[in-house]
């Protein structure tokens, strides 16, 4: 029978207290976003059933008023055209975007909320705020500076 063997981060040790104390961390910070996620994704079924990617492609409408591309979109998004499509798609059906070609150029398409579009989001936007507040309702503002500053240090960490 051979021996698994062990898997060793490069540069560190794995006994390496801090390193440790780094897992627990990350470990803790996937634990509360997915945490939040599924609590705004429960919100949002229940008491608009719709979906966070529709909630997330209408809030990226909402802030473009004059509309966006779908490669704009979907790059805002962070995901391919055919999610943004389908999504895009549905929220057409129900009245809440529409799709209008460009007058520069005919294979481009923008897309926007419709006024029942931007007005389902305001109530959607709100009933989000409302449930992120009532979330982090225990961190007062010096702990949420503090954590901007540290996931700001981390993200200009990524960028290098």
């Amino acid at each position: 029978m051979t021996e698994k063997p062990q898997l060793r981060l490069v540069g560190s040790s794995r006994d390496n207290p801090l390193n440790k104390k780094r897992l627990k961390t990350w470990i803790r910070l996937l634990r509360t976003t997915r945490k939040a996620e599924a609590h705004l994704r429960e919100m949002l079924r229940i008491q608009y059933d719709t979906t966070l990617p529709r909630f997330d492609v209408m809030a990226a409408l909402y802030r473009r008023r004059d509309g966006t591309t779908m490669s704009e979109l979907s790059r805002l998004l962070l995901v391919s055209n055919g999610n943004a499509t389908t999504i895009v798609d549905r929220l057409e059906a129900d009245g809440l975007c529409q799709r209008q070609a460009s007058s520069s150029d005919r294979r481009s398409v923008r897309v926007r909320l419709t006024p029942e579009g931007v007005e389902a989001f305001e109530a959607m936007a709100a009933d989000h705020e409302t449930e992120i507040a009532r979330l982090f309702a225990a961190w007062n503002a010096s702990d949420l500076d503090s954590l901007s500053r540290i996931l700001k240090k981390l993200s200009t960490e990524d960028a290098s």
